[in-house]
């Protein structure tokens, strides 16, 4: 197994915490491209934090900003300028498991988005969505991004307080299994937790 690209319907979906269930799971390598904001605690840290599985390797960004804002915008601010060619997989021994920064039409830089390196990297996106008010709409449009570049669709895991009908639509029109349904769970999130729900991932 080669890995999984983690991508979310819109922010503070819980693209993070699953990246890390799938990190647990796998014993697999972290890689996140592009951490925009948050440099003192990156997701890396917080995946870092969370994972106890000991094959697990947390890989260095490729670019890291202070701005927490899309990519392309927080390295303007810097006056950097954000390149494909190190936007690429790193070579690893096992799985990898990207979490890009964003949604998946978030440009990263000049003429980038993230759906042109989910291309390039080849790995099955796994779609995190949360239930909220406008939630089918962007699943339904984050999906459909992804069919339309042809590229591979592992399934979609659900986060949150459980609605059954939302879930049933995006399913339906989708045609894509359920990998996960994760409730929402107390904060500070647990080692326990994560051990617990990785187990559940239906591969």
């Amino acid at each position: 197994m080669r890995g999984f690209a983690i991508a979310g319907i819109g922010t503070g979906v819980g693209k993070t915490l699953v990246a890390a269930l799938f990190v647990e799971r796998l014993g697999a390598a972290y890689f996140k491209p592009v951490q925009a904001g948050g440099l003192e605690h990156t997701d890396t840290m917080e995946v870092r934090r969370l994972v106890t599985n000991k094959r697990a390797r947390f890989l260095p960004e490729a670019y890291r900003l202070e701005a927490a804002m899309s990519p392309h915008a927080a390295a303007a601010l810097e006056g950097r300028t954000l390149k494909r060619k190190r936007l690429q997989l790193p070579e690893t021994d096992g799985p990898l498991v990207v979490e890009p920064a964003g949604g998946v039409r978030v440009p990263v830089a000049e003429g980038v988005l993230n759906t042109d390196l989910m291309e390039d990297w080849g790995l099955p996106v796994v779609v995190v969505a949360n239930y909220y008010l406008g939630s089918i709409n962007h699943s339904l449009l984050t999906v459909e991004a992804l069919k339309a570049r042809d590229l591979p669709l592992a399934g979609i895991v659900f986060s949150g307080e459980p609605n059954p009908e939302s879930r049933s639509v995006i399913l339906e029109v989708t045609g894509l299994p359920c990998l996960l349904d994760l409730p929402a769970l107390p904060r500070p999130v647990s080692r326990k937790q994560i051990r617990l729900h990785a187990a559940r991932i239906a591969f």
